[in-house]
């Protein structure tokens, strides 16, 4: 990889692309009235993927981005658990049909904070109001310090199969910096329970540019990773914005690395785990090669979504909790991201959605070019404006940040067919942002781009 282009691009900061348009352009304009006409109009064979969000942890970690608030009162959890189901009964009857659904995500903050017993009604509910297949895939985000063995068992009878469990870092001092601590031990623990439930699909996030975080830590923190087995990884850079997360101000700029050392322990990472025997998939993602990511990412049939890289293949996700989003064939929804706001709605029978965004068919054509790049890391132009009845020659014209890519080796040019160079995938982003039409370099919304 070149340290060059590193210095160059990195420092930008850029979508991650898990969806087009991206969530700053969601607009009040698309609100309940709108979601419940999208979802009345859902095509009658559309299956569906949920995405269910509990935006509570017992801490604070200083590095965190997601929408979630610290509570202690396990009646606020049981309440917004009641709110919840209130919301899958509300969405089903809207639809007005049980449809299929081949993916489950429970996303956080914590989700298994919840009671065990609340966590296996929230799955009943699901099952009544939608028909979830034996076959479906059902993932819980887990935080190793606070999961009890009564929740693994609740996660066993529910029936999920898959676990992403939060690491980061094992570096002691990156922890306390970060105010994370969590032992090789604890995680170790939780991985045998997991196991030795049956939940064998197991994912480790891990994030380079932590503050006080080095090459040397990053490779310690994938070997001891590895002793555990995951068959997934996801590695992310920290993304510090302060003015956007308040509790980041907790995080020492100081200790941070600057935009080459972050490359430096991304490469780090990327190499380590690809000698273990990982094949890379996209910008941050790693699977053993008979995983079925990794399937997905040779047969070109990978998908990205607000998950990340994702093997669903369908084209509606329904977004249940504070915050979630979702995406359906007319465009995408989001529901009230304060508590209270959403919790209101629900209770007074109304659809919780706050804001969203009606696609054009630019924006369909550009989110399929987009999607490619980020997941295969090339595009064919030809085929994707043909199958939109667009002109690929009109498409590159208009992606004036293409040139300098091309310029600089880092995108190549065969015919319309569009491929970034094996030694330039770590600036996939940029190349995807070449085909943006809505970004504003000059708004700081997002992460740098190493």
């Amino acid at each position: 990889m070149r340290t060059d282009l590193a210095a160059s691009y990195g420092e930008e900061r850029l979508p991650r692309y898990t969806s087009y348009p991206t969530a700053p352009h969601f607009s009040p304009a698309v609100g309940p009235d709108t979601y419940a006409e999208w979802l009345a109009g859902l095509p009658a064979g559309a299956s569906a993927s949920l995405y269910l969000h509990v935006p509570f942890c017992r801490e604070m970690c200083w590095y965190c981005g997601c929408h979630t608030q610290i509570v202690r009162r396990d009646g606020l959890i049981a309440a917004y658990q009641r709110t919840l189901r209130s919301e899958i009964a509300q969405v089903s009857e809207t639809i007005g049909r049980r449809i299929k659904v081949e993916h489950i995500h429970f996303g956080g903050g914590t989700p298994t904070i919840m009671a065990p017993e609340a966590f296996a009604e929230l799955m009943a509910a699901m099952r009544h109001s939608f028909f979830v297949l034996p076959s479906a895939e059902i993932a819980v985000e887990i935080d190793p310090r606070t999961l009890t063995s009564e929740m693994v068992e609740a996660m066993r009878l529910s029936g999920v199969n898959r676990a992403s469990l939060g690491v980061q870092s094992f570096d002691p001092v990156v922890q306390r910096a970060i105010n994370r601590v969590q032992s090789y031990e604890q995680t170790a623990s939780v991985v045998d329970r997991l196991h030795g439930a049956g939940i064998n699909g197991i994912n480790f996030d891990l994030i380079y540019g932590l503050p006080h975080q080095t090459v040397a830590s990053c490779l310690d923190t994938v070997r001891r990773s590895l002793e555990l087995g995951p068959d997934r990884f996801s590695v992310f850079g920290y993304a510090h914005v302060p003015d956007f997360k308040k509790h980041q101000r907790m995080i020492n700029e100081a200790a941070l690395p600057d935009g080459l050392a972050r490359h430096d322990q991304a490469c780090a990472i990327a190499n380590a785990l690809k000698e273990a025997g990982y094949v890379q998939i996209g910008l941050d993602h790693f699977a053993r090669p008979d995983d079925a990511m990794a399937v997905a990412f040779e047969e070109r049939t990978l998908r990205r979504n607000f998950q990340g890289y994702t093997t669903d293949k369908g084209e509606v996700l329904l977004g249940f909790g504070a915050s979630a989003i979702g995406h359906l064939p007319q465009g995408y929804v989001q529901n009230q991201v304060q508590i209270g706001a959403y919790a209101q709605s629900i209770a007074a029978g109304r659809l919780a959605t706050a804001k969203g965004y009606g696609l054009t068919d630019d924006d369909r054509l550009r989110a399929d070019i987009i999607e490619r790049i980020m997941c295969e890391f090339s595009a064919d132009l030809g085929d994707i404006c043909a199958r939109h009845g667009a002109e690929p020659e009109a498409m590159l014209q208009s992606a004036a940040r293409l040139k300098p890519l091309i310029s600089d080796g880092i995108v190549r040019l065969d015919g319309d067919r569009l491929a970034v160079a094996s030694d330039s995938r770590f600036l996939v982003r940029s190349v995807a942002a070449a085909f943006d039409a809505h970004l504003d370099p000059a708004k700081q919304l997002h992460s740098r781009a190493v």
